[in-house]
């Protein structure tokens, strides 16, 4: 949040404890049945700030977008509060927070501070051939070090490489679509929803074997696209004459920060050892259960980081340009989006009772049987513009919430959560975190990136035709 915001969130939460110190041991026990859908209109105004202000008043937003999210995040506590009582008020947004927000900021901070210390020196030219290549690289690369490691690891070689080219707007979108969320669906590291099913006891790679496929077929596709549509730019006359205009000429390729792969490597260990190890131990913070082990995790990634702004080489951060600005609009946006948020989900979770009934009723047929291909396209769609972690949760718990039968009885069901959770984060910049920082970083080195409304024109061209063969094809 913004230096003027923080202390006016300070004093609410003062307030709230001062005022409901007694009732806070019953804090997050607010029931979704109980709550109106006009709870989620706070969490849709915070939706249409993201997607009108950039266009309507984009200096504005640039100068104020972590107010207006505080903001938004007032509208909804402060109500709240007085409807249902401060105590249940502030449970939900320490819950919020300490369950959902704390863990999600800390890990990506981590990689994109660990990877952002990863320089890849030199230049080579982006031609159709390299840029795809580049891509599939960052495809593989994202199940094993996550789509925000992943993307933060290889967006600046890729933009380089492609800075004396006219067309590179489709270069940064097809990056999203394949770095920043497919490619993460291999393992519980790629993506938060797959590492929730993890927690949830999804053994680990029961998402290699089970979305292998349709993450081959979907990725096979967009490369494939993607190869041919940069060959048809790179072959236009503007194109060909651009080579000869190149700011970074091509030079040997090197890797300065090594010793960040080592600690990479240690913010892998610690999220597989928050997943494996259950010591039983846990905190109640205001009615949030806090298990050891994740608090272990947490303050763990943040001594990783400080290491990595310690011990990583001056240089290696200066030729990666490296700079706060992408994870601190993440940062901001995300803190209001995961406290607007929260009544949706805990409607979305009361399943037929709750308001959002509908939901349950499109995704079950009458018998209460799952509708994968419904599964599917329903936590897509909600993860294009919900965050898909959260989202990927409420799906699971509908379906049954026990992952010893999802995994076997209810295997296609839940590889069609999990395939719609990731495949769609893709869809809107909002979907998964790192598209905006993808966004951020490209926009920083001079690439005029899609406003959100056009953003989705490029979604819905490519990407939902391939989603409707994917749901028709494997789910």
């Amino acid at each position: 949040m913004t230096r003027r915001a923080v202390p006016t969130c300070i004093v609410l939460v003062a307030a709230l404890t001062l005022t409901s110190w007694p009732q806070l041991a019953c804090a997050a026990t607010l029931k979704g049945a109980s709550l109106s859908a006009l709870w989620g209109l706070p969490f849709a105004g915070m939706l249409l700030s993201i997607a009108l202000f950039p266009l309507v008043a984009p200096t504005f937003w640039h100068h104020h977008f972590g107010k207006i999210a505080a903001a938004w995040a007032l509208v909804f506590l402060v109500p709240f509060a007085f409807t249902f009582g401060w105590g249940i008020a502030l449970g939900t947004l320490v819950h919020a927070l300490l369950e959902e927000y704390i863990p999600f900021i800390v890990l990506l901070i981590a990689l994109y501070t660990v990877a952002g210390g990863i320089c890849v020196r030199g230049n080579l030219h982006g031609t159709p051939r390299l840029n795809t290549t580049i891509l599939a690289l960052g495809t593989l690369l994202a199940s094993v070090m996550g789509t925000t490691g992943a993307a933060m690891l290889l967006i600046r070689p890729l933009l380089r490489a492609n800075d004396n080219r006219r067309h590179v707007v489709h270069v940064v979108v097809f990056f999203i679509f394949l770095v920043a969320n497919a490619g993460g669906s291999l393992s519980p590291l790629g993506d938060p929803p797959l590492f929730l099913g993890f927690l949830q006891g999804v053994d680990f790679f029961w998402t290699t074997t089970h979305l292998a496929l349709p993450m081959l077929f979907v990725c096979g596709v967009l490369l494939t696209a993607f190869y041919f549509l940069d060959s048809h730019y790179f072959h236009q006359r503007e194109e060909e004459r651009s080579r000869f205009f190149d700011p970074t000429p091509d030079s040997p390729l090197g890797i300065d920060g090594k010793l960040n792969f080592l600690l990479l490597g240690a913010v892998v260990g610690l999220v597989l050892m928050s997943g494996l190890w259950k010591p039983g131990v846990s905190f109640d913070v205001l009615g949030t259960h806090v298990d050891l082990q994740n608090a272990i995790r947490d303050v763990a990634l943040v001594v990783v980081m400080l290491l990595s702004l310690a011990l990583t080489p001056r240089a290696a951060r200066e030729g990666n340009d490296f700079n706060w600005a992408p994870i601190e609009e993440v940062a901001k946006l995300f803190a209001g989006i995961f406290v607007t948020i929260a009544p949706v989900i805990t409607i979305l979770r009361a399943g037929e009772a709750g308001a959002f009934a509908g939901v349950v009723h499109l995704v079950n047929d009458s018998a209460g049987r799952p509708h994968d291909a419904m599964y599917f396209w329903a936590t897509g769609l909600l993860s294009s513009f919900l965050d898909n972690a959260p989202t990927y949760l409420v799906f699971f718990n509908l379906a049954g919430g026990d992952a010893a039968s999802l995994m076997t009885t209810g295997a296609t069901t839940l590889a069609a959560i999990s395939a719609g959770a990731v495949f769609m984060g893709a869809n809107s910049y909002i979907g998964n975190a790192p598209n905006f920082m993808v966004k951020a970083i490209a926009e920083s080195r001079g690439v005029r990136m899609p406003s959100f409304f056009a953003y989705l024109v490029w979604s819905g061209v490519v990407l939902l035709p391939l989603f409707l063969v994917t749901g028709w094809l494997f789910f």
